[in-house]
């Protein structure tokens, strides 16, 4: 994986993941460059604010021109230009913790210049809100190529990914191949977590009923050709949710989770933090806990031990053979558990064909197009393009 920063994991993971979803390079450069020396004091407040104001100037000056370009009337333009100040705020966001009041600033940022880029460039993008228990789940639904009832997929996202940054990455592949997607802010994560105050729960099930029930309400939908798929801890997320949601009819782990509590006991109790994708407070955040141990507690149940084999669809897992975060028994143990599943595969991307970081976060492509051509060949697409 690219590296701006050697001496600093997170921050090096941060970058690439703006350099995935189509943040230009020198831009990149610019918000990284002053932040070289402060990277190797690791996380700490100073270098917190460093990086949060670094990525908010490029994010700013990035998101002025796009306001110049919207009032001459260069709407393509500006769009194209908002995207990326969108990506550059939701950098300055990342690291900042939850209790700073600048972090809600700058992720309010993200989300309005993400929604005029979109709105702009005129990309089919519905934002929907999806009936959830006293409340609904924030969702972008993008449509399918082509005419009639089509194959959807829901997308959940990961311990610290959001609805918009998925959609970066994902960008117009599945549509393409006569698949919709609907993206979504489940409990624990984005606007859910940020704007709604809704905690991760370990039975992701629910939230995923949810998402079909709405999405069976759709006209342009296949009822009877739904499936789910997450990045990172969605490698727990989405296993977990079809082996107890029967109308899930495939399942695609973008990174494996077989035990969640046995990840963040390695973490805790050994020290083994270097590896991490941000800073520690997102734990007791994303589960609305006062401490880690408390946190750690939650952690426990999310296991797929008991769970696997209760998946009855089709399950793709792919994992990188070089993920420093999550090691590759995760994947292993996940496909051999699944004995129920009809079609199960494990793609394991190498450092020779690239992919191989965690959540192929040195190259991005490699899964959206292996992922794309699969679920289009299980849900009743088309590989070739519609």
């Amino acid at each position: 994986m690219f590296e701006y920063f050697p001496d600093n994991y997170p921050w090096s993971l941060a970058t690439m993941s703006v350099l995935n979803g189509g943040g230009n390079i020198s831009e990149v450069d610019d918000a990284c460059r002053p932040l070289k020396e402060i990277s190797k004091q690791g996380d700490n407040p100073a270098a917190q604010e460093a990086w949060y104001e670094s990525w908010k100037r490029v994010a700013e000056h990035v998101e002025q021109l796009a306001t110049r370009d919207e009032e001459a009337g260069n709407h393509l333009s500006a769009g194209r230009k908002y995207l990326r100040a969108s990506l550059y705020y939701a950098a300055a966001e990342r690291i900042m913790s939850n209790r700073d009041p600048r972090k809600l600033q700058a992720y309010t940022k993200f989300i309005s210049s993400f929604k005029k880029g979109i709105q702009l460039r005129r990309e089919p993008v519905e934002w929907v809100e999806v009936p959830f228990q006293n409340s609904s789940l924030p969702a972008l639904f993008v449509p399918a190529v082509g005419d009639g009832r089509a194959p959807c997929m829901i997308h959940f996202d990961g311990f610290d990914t959001m609805k918009e940054t998925i959609y970066f990455r994902v960008s117009n592949e599945f549509r393409r191949r006569g698949i919709a997607l609907l993206i979504v802010d489940h409990p624990g994560v984005g606007e859910a977590l940020r704007l709604q105050n809704m905690y991760l729960s370990p039975e992701t099930e629910v939230p995923a009923a949810a998402c079909l029930d709405y999405l069976e309400s759709r006209s342009d939908v296949d009822p009877e050709r739904i499936g789910i798929m997450a990045i990172s801890l969605g490698g727990y997320y989405a296993p977990r949710a079809a082996a107890f949601e029967k109308r899930l009819k495939c399942c695609v782990a973008w990174g494996a989770i077989w035990d969640y509590g046995e990840i963040w006991e390695r973490r805790l109790l050994k020290g083994q933090t270097e590896h991490l994708s941000v800073p520690i407070f997102q734990l007791t955040w994303v589960f609305g806990k006062d401490s880690a141990e408390e946190a750690l507690e939650v952690t426990k149940k999310m296991k797929l031990e008991g769970v696997a084999d209760k998946i009855t669809c089709p399950l793709l897992v792919v994992h990188g053979e070089n993920d420093r975060q999550i090691p590759l028994w995760h994947a292993e143990k996940t496909i051999e558990a699944a004995v129920n599943s009809p079609k199960r595969t494990l793609k394991v991307f190498t450092s020779a064909e690239g992919g191989a970081e965690h959540c192929q976060a040195d190259n991005t492509s490699m899964f959206v197009d292996y992922a794309a051509d699969w679920i289009a060949k299980t849900l009743g697409g088309n590989p070739k393009g519609v």
